[in-house]
């Protein structure tokens, strides 16, 4: 598979050297002008021309909107199937009857796993950019309930309101400490479907590829073209971070499944490449997703939540704050934040959060908070510049096209 992959990628350069729009033309000029509409699409940001980059926005998302109507359209069996089962889930969660208790269940559970798959397709899809959803969300949710486990002594959270809000049971575990693996069993399933959700998100890289080479065209996305890029200098490459892609992409190619494996079952900012090296060379859909989908939601996922419940056991925050307070000078003022955090948690785990702690906003909670709400805005003026840069590139192309016909 490797080496009729090379060849063919060999001719297929061969050719564009040889041919551009139907005459004989420097290869060189042909890239110069592509690196210069994407220098141009680049441009196109909210900071640098808002209107342009509004009316963009607005045009990309009528332009997305009457493409998938033109599509459902073509697929109207589907569509009315669709709707009928939707119409008798909708009856089956109005009509009163015994069945209710279960509807809740299911809704209960429904909306918690979507609310973390969506969050991991986020962290990985990002439309331009991802959003951190792992420090943002579920880091934070594994610290949370690993502190509430070592101040309760128990995971055993009543429920409602957990996993909104976590507070202590009446009666305490008389078994003895909390161990490592009751809080990994505590929060196995949100850590788990937001690992399925990461693996999602890696799908867009390996289609984009894969429908690159069955086609034969040349998509103009930055990540491909470097991709090819690296392949016709494979032999030459001297950087560290060229070696190092060169180093995926031929674990990928030559081990297969366990190559893949390899990747998604450590935080490797490279993925995508792997997702684009298998989607070039053609590698199964399952065999990608599948090893993916083992990395991200098993092997990964319990690396970072032993990490993260290790981080913050009780004696290691302890530590930490102890380590705080002994920093010259400016160590007790600190270290006194950090300890009316924790204390207000306490508080608030023991159902006392009304009485005794301090009424005031925490200045660590409120960094938080604002760093949260600064990454969501930042996410979202991301999605707007990338939909505003794609139609940018729908124009470029017509005009590329009408140039070609002349």
């Amino acid at each position: 598979m490797a080496e009729n992959g090379k060849n063919c990628d060999q001719r297929r350069v061969a050719m564009n050297k040889e041919q551009y729009n139907g005459n004989f033309t420097d290869p060189s000029s042909v890239n110069e002008k592509k690196r210069r509409d994407r220098e141009e699409r680049q441009n196109i940001v909210l900071w640098r021309q808002p209107l342009v980059t509004l009316q963009y926005f607005s045009l990309e998302i009528l332009v997305i909107l009457k493409e998938w109507t033109s599509r459902l359209w073509h697929r109207q069996s589907i569509v009315v199937s669709f709707l009928l089962l939707l119409a008798v889930l909708i009856a089956t969660y109005y009509v009163e009857g015994a069945h209710q208790q279960y509807v809740q269940r299911i809704e209960k559970q429904f909306l918690l796993y979507a609310y973390w798959i969506g969050l991991g397709i986020l962290s990985s899809v990002g439309l331009g950019t991802g959003l951190h959803t792992f420090l943002l969300y579920l880091g934070p949710h594994i610290a949370s309930v690993t502190l509430a486990a070592y101040e309760c002594n128990s995971v055993n959270f009543p429920e409602p309101p957990y996993p909104d809000q976590i507070i202590c049971p009446d009666e305490e575990d008389t078994e003895g400490t909390i161990s490592l693996w009751s809080i990994i069993s505590k929060v196995r399933i949100e850590a788990c479907m937001w690992g399925i959700g990461t693996a999602i998100g890696e799908l867009p890289p390996y289609f984009m590829a894969r429908a690159a080479r069955l086609s034969g065209a040349e998509p103009d996305d930055e990540d491909y073209q470097e991709f090819e890029e690296m392949l016709e200098h494979a032999e030459t490459a001297q950087d560290f971070a060229s070696r190092a892609k060169l180093a995926v992409q031929n674990l990928v190619q030559k081990v297969g499944f366990f190559g893949i494996l390899a990747c998604a079952s450590i935080p490797n900012p490279l993925f995508d490449l792997a997702g684009i090296t298998c989607g070039h060379f053609l590698v199964p859909f399952w065999t990608f997703f599948g090893a993916t989908l083992i990395g991200k939601a098993i092997i990964k996922m319990h690396i970072q939540k032993i990490f993260v419940i290790i981080t913050f056991s009780k004696h290691i925050v302890e530590q930490m704050v102890a380590f705080i307070g002994a920093v010259p000078g400016i160590g007790p003022s600190l270290q006194k934040p950090f300890q009316e955090y924790l204390e207000a948690q306490r508080q608030k785990l023991h159902h006392k959060s009304e009485t005794g702690a301090p009424q005031g906003e925490n200045w660590l909670s409120w960094m938080f908070e604002k760093l949260v709400v600064v990454m969501v805005c930042y996410f979202i003026l991301s999605i707007i510049n990338s939909m505003a840069q794609s139609y940018a590139k729908r124009i470029q192309q017509r005009l590329n096209s009408e140039e070609k016909t002349k």
